[in-house]
């Protein structure tokens, strides 16, 4: 029986950055589905402030050279790759010149959220998905943690829903307390309309506020887990009221074998569907 393929997309994992919910759970849940019998990939973006040298990053020459346009320009699209060696897992870095060598990851060094990271978000899902085609490896599920990768779903379901390498794929988004507290762009509805998204998405991201993004990043996936202990009540409320397939915070112990089984009913209710 071919292994079912999990495709992990976080916008921080350790060791390659410090310790945080986001970075710990995307560290230790691959690992754990990787062991219980799935096949995994894991993909992050390169930010500037994590060390090539210390971590031994290499770029992927057979993966990297292709271009994104992004609010009509052009950006080149570099994959580097490393390995967690305790752990007997690759991780993919997406790296841009422009986008991730600043010397930070999502803030500046005020602590100020960076004005791009909408389009970072973009060149970073697109990124993911481009270099999944280029590897030939179609995902069963794609569980994608922290809102850098919350865009997932709406290119999955919205610019991908076409692509025969996706046509199965189902996307799962990990909600986290972790959010912005400066609204995206607000051209950033024009940036959705030139990158091929139709009215109805355009319309639904006018409000770039970090709750309604999100709102409209849950909207569109096939399954949402909560992976805050405590979640905020704004939140709770969009989780509550989506009518996805839905897992409650599990903890740490359990964490590995609640969300292979919740994986399974997702692959399962697509079966059906067919």
């Amino acid at each position: 029986m071919e292994k079912k393929r999990i495709l992990f997309v976080t916008q921080e994992i350790s060791p390659f950055l410090p310790k945080s919910e986001i970075a710990t759970t995307a560290r230790k849940l691959p690992q754990g589905i990787q062991e219980s019998g799935k096949e995994i990939r894991v993909f992050t973006p390169r930010y500037g402030c994590i060390n090539e040298r210390r971590h031994q990053l290499h770029e992927v020459i057979r993966l990297s050279g292709m271009n994104l346009v992004i609010n009509d320009t052009d950006h080149p699209l570099i994959i580097k790759v490393a390995s967690v060696a305790a752990a007997r897992m690759q991780v993919y870095f997406i790296d841009n010149e422009e986008y991730f060598k600043r010397k930070n990851t999502v803030v500046n060094d005020k602590g100020e959220f960076h004005a791009d990271n909408d389009e970072r978000a973009m060149f970073f899902c697109r990124g993911v998905l481009e270099t999944v085609k280029k590897l030939g490896w179609q995902p069963d599920v794609i569980h994608c943690h922290g809102w850098m990768a919350g865009m997932m779903s709406l290119y999955v379901k919205k610019i991908y829903n076409k692509d025969p390498h996706f046509a199965d794929t189902k996307v799962v988004y990990s909600v986290y307390n972790e959010g912005f507290n400066k609204n995206w762009d607000a051209s950033f509805p024009d940036k959705l309309k030139f990158d091929g998204f139709d009215d109805e998405v355009v319309n639904e991201m006018k409000d770039t506020s970090f709750e309604n993004v999100s709102r409209v990043m849950m909207k569109y996936a096939d399954g949402l887990n909560v992976s805050s202990e405590n979640l905020d009540a704004s939140l709770q409320q969009i989780f509550d009221e989506a009518t996805c397939s839905k897992q409650e915070y599990v903890p740490e112990e359990n964490q590995t074998k609640v969300m292979s089984e919740f994986f399974d009913k997702i692959i399962e209710e697509e079966i059906i569907i067919q």
